[in-house]
């Protein structure tokens, strides 16, 4: 197996700040450049890649959100005092935040190890790329929602964290898979990209829990001669490269254009099926 050197961190990063956020998963994509540059998914480097790609999401998501993040969190703030007057929305969204979470952590945990086995097996990914392209594929055909977060329910809300806990397998996009489900259940394109995001903050953070151990604790060898250069650089340009696709992903959801990167997702799957997976 080949060592991370800095041009291809710097490709990673490139890859991961791309895939991370724009509808065409980035698990699946690091899975297949890993194979083709012949890394080690285990190794110490690119366990502590892993880690610190996935905190350079988070810190992307935060910038591109903290204008809606702070105002969310001052209502919220607002909302517990005993003098509000008004009707608790925030306590709500949050509410539905959670109720999303439990299905991810639950499905999450419970298959994290079938899921992972198809990091090695290209053709897994290949039909699973498939799925994410016909979901996008198929929000050129759904009514524009209209469902604003009052009639977005409980259930609303728990069959999203299902979905996003899906999204453990590589190939399929969280951020794609999540977003078409806010909108096929009828929740307007803004909210559908902010609940996304939303949800995507605890799921992340769960990642970066699970990871962090067996990271830091193997990240010992990199003293020995593997280097943390290229593992620092790779994760600050998927930080920068993230924030760019973020933002375009967002402008993409808000004019109805999901639907363009079904074509490249459905490619990709029949060249990684026909070719690559062999």
């Amino acid at each position: 197996m080949s060592q991370l050197d800095y041009l291809t961190a710097a490709a990673l990063g490139v890859v991961q700040g791309l895939t991370e956020f724009l509808p065409v998963s980035s698990s699946g994509h690091l899975a297949l450049v890993q194979k083709w540059f012949k890394l080690e998914p285990d190794s110490p480097q690119m366990l502590l890649f892993d880690v610190l790609a996935h905190l350079g999401t988070l810190l992307a998501v935060l910038i591109v959100f903290a204008g809606p993040f702070r105002r969310f969190f001052i209502r919220l703030r607002n909302e517990c005092r005993s003098t509000w007057t008004h009707k608790r929305a925030g306590l709500r969204i949050l509410a539905l935040g959670v109720a999303a979470t439990i299905p991810t952590a639950i499905i999450g945990l419970s298959l994290r190890d079938s899921f992972e086995q198809a990091f090695g097996r290209p053709r897994w990914i290949a039909v699973a790329l498939a799925v994410t392209g016909l979901l996008l594929a198929a929000t050129k055909w759904i009514p524009r929602p209209t469902h604003g977060w009052r009639r977005f329910t409980w259930w609303h809300a728990i069959v999203v964290g299902t979905v996003q806990a899906m999204a453990i397998m590589p190939g399929i996009s969280r951020s794609g898979a999540t977003i078409c489900a806010a909108l096929f259940l009828g929740l307007r394109r803004r909210w559908a990209a902010e609940f996304s995001f939303l949800i995507a903050v605890p799921a992340i953070l769960g990642a970066v829990v699970l990871q962090l151990g067996d990271a830091f604790t193997r990240s010992a060898e990199l003293g020995a001669g593997y280097g943390w250069g290229p593992v620092v650089l790779g994760s600050f340009i998927s930080l920068i490269v993230g924030v760019f696709a973020l933002r375009l992903l967002l402008g993409v959801v808000r004019s109805a254009k999901l639907h363009y990167f079904a074509v490249y997702c459905l490619l990709l799957s029949v060249f990684v099926f026909f070719g690559a997976g062999r």
